[in-house]
């Protein structure tokens, strides 16, 4: 089907307005804006693949930092509604106005879509659309418009609506008589404000079940231990990513990346310093798959630690920049695989050199690259959803347990119990083994893991074991009893699957059937080869 460009921008400009909270979830396509006064301000798409409308529209420009990148935050950071992100000083305040400038949004801004098939070339009809577009349609794309001036009847509206008390009242004041000091120089009553002090406490990471981490730092100089802010990008089961991050006081006179990341030594005032961060990182971060963009950021936590005189946490980390080389090894000699050159490649949306922000685009790549696997294999020739033969190293979370300790028990062994007769299971998938597979011992259950049960469903290590078990019948002397690693999709438990494999004599090509004989009951059993 062919697009026209006039046409797709007749639609949008005709398209009446609709909340954001409205945007769907399951559609992509083009976009606009719209500001408190009704007026289209900004037209763009959702060209990377895992974004949906309400993911751009009503989480990333809506509650995204205040970058250029985020047009709704960018363009209402303003009055009570203000932050200085980078103010370690003023960030419980700050907070609260971003909170306010949420609901504003919420409540007195729109946004309209056109939903377009993912066969469509969206990034290519947004920039024909754009081409076209009159100039007031696209003023926050061309940043001709400054932030706005509070719209304060609006303000005063969506504060009624929120019922807040006296203290978050006097929070957003505060950050008012900030905002016009910063824009005309100190005002009166911003003399009161108290000297900053340490934080007494490290706010703590959210709460999971997380699949992974992805962990960044930035540098006061080129000392890797001079940390002045850690992001950390938390990636729940769904793939949904919550980002934390906190301002580091490294403690150091000298200053020399900060036209890099704009954080100086009055930005950390006040901040905790990496003695204070590292407890609550080392706790929520330990026994988890912990991503770095290169081998930058495990070193300047190493280097931070002996610093400070603590123990290196011994987090399992990874390298995204090894992932992205054996998803897309094409990139190499062809602008490489730093995250500047994966953003454009990826259609990432980022500020480059904000920790907390970097943190998220390398968790987004770890979620690109198994999203972009199965195309991978495919053009190596193995039809499957499996990783290829020919490409048996790549897997985002690697297999990084000792064979040897899993092929023991944890218990012993079920007694083979009576199992339902050969025509009773009903099969839920096949999938074909690779040599990758038969090397390390494991099943991929990918193309069809959503069919098991989810209380069977665990983390990325025992440690974070499901709750549940299910019984597994593979021809042996004993009924397998094993949940499901979630992250990597196939049974935790895999000390059998060598023997079944000699057993049955598989090798790389054939392929396995999984059979739900009764509730979670499953007898996995190898598909004869055709002649």
């Amino acid at each position: 089907m062919r697009f026209s460009a006039e046409a797709l921008l007749s639609a949008l400009l005709e398209a009446a307005p609709r909340p954001t909270v409205q945007a769907p979830r399951d559609a992509r396509g083009l976009y606009g804006l719209v500001d408190h006064h009704g007026d289209l301000r900004y037209i763009g798409s959702t060209s990377s693949t895992n974004q949906t409308f309400y993911e751009r529209i009503h989480r990333r420009h809506r509650t995204g930092s205040e970058g250029m990148s985020h047009y709704f935050s960018q363009m209402y950071n303003t009055g009570r509604m203000w932050r200085d992100r980078k103010d370690a000083r003023t960030k419980v305040d700050g907070d609260i106005a971003k909170a306010l400038r949420n609901e504003f949004v919420v409540d007195h801004c729109r946004a309209v879509w056109l939903p377009l098939p993912d066969t469509a070339d969206i990034a290519q009809l947004e920039a024909e659309v754009l081409a076209l577009a009159p100039e007031h349609a696209i003023a926050w794309n061309r940043r001709r418009m400054q932030a706005y001036e509070e719209p304060a009847d609006l303000v005063e509206a969506t504060l009624r609506r929120l019922g807040w008390g006296g203290a978050k009242l006097a929070a957003i004041e505060r950050q008012r008589l900030r905002f016009l000091a910063s824009k005309s120089g100190p005002v009166a009553a911003s003399t009161s404000e108290p000297t900053p002090v340490r934080q007494a406490r490290v706010t703590p990471l959210p709460k999971g079940p997380f699949r992974f981490f992805a962990l960044d730092v930035e540098t006061a100089n080129n000392d890797r231990g001079s940390i002045c802010q850690i992001g950390v990008a938390c990636v729940r089961p769904d793939n949904s990513i919550d980002t934390w991050v906190t301002y580091v006081d490294p403690q150091v006179n000298s200053w020399v990346f900060t036209y890099l990341h704009g954080i100086s030594a009055r930005t950390v005032q006040g901040a905790p310093t990496f003695a204070e961060v590292l407890p609550v990182l080392r706790d929520a971060l330990m026994g988890a798959t912990v991503y770095q963009h290169s081998g930058f950021d495990r070193s300047a936590v190493a280097a931070a630690c002996g610093k400070c005189g603590q123990p290196v946490p011994q987090w399992d980390w990874r390298d995204s920049v090894h992932v992205a080389r054996a998803a897309w090894p094409e990139l190499r000699g062809n602008g490489g695989h730093g995250l500047a050159n994966l953003k454009k490649h990826l259609g990432l949306v980022f500020d480059h050199h904000d920790a907390g922000e970097d943190a998220r685009a390398a968790a987004e790549i770890v979620l690109h690259a198994e999203r972009a696997q199965p195309v991978h294999a495919q053009d190596s020739g193995v039809m499957s959803q499996d990783v290829s033969a020919g490409d048996q190293s790549f897997d985002p979370i690697d297999d990084g347990e000792d064979l040897t300790s899993m092929s023991e028990p944890e218990a012993a062994p079920m007694p083979m119990r009576p199992i339902p007769n050969e025509d009773s299971g009903q099969l839920i998938g096949t999938t074909e083994i690779t040599q990758g597979n038969i090397d390390n011992s494991h099943i991929y259950l990918r193309g069809f893991f959503e069919k098991f049960p989810a209380d069977a469903i665990g983390g990325s290590n025992r440690a974070s074991a499901a709750s549940r078990k299910i019984a597994v019948d593979w021809g042996g002397g004993t009924v397998v009893m094993t949940d499901l690693d979630g992250t990597k999709r196939f049974f935790r438990k895999r000390g059998w699957i060598r023997e079944f494999f000699e057993r049955h004599g598989v090798r790389a090509g054939d392929k396995v059937t999984v059979e739900e004989i009764a509730p979670y009951t499953y007898r996995v059993a190898p598909q004869p080869r055709s002649k």
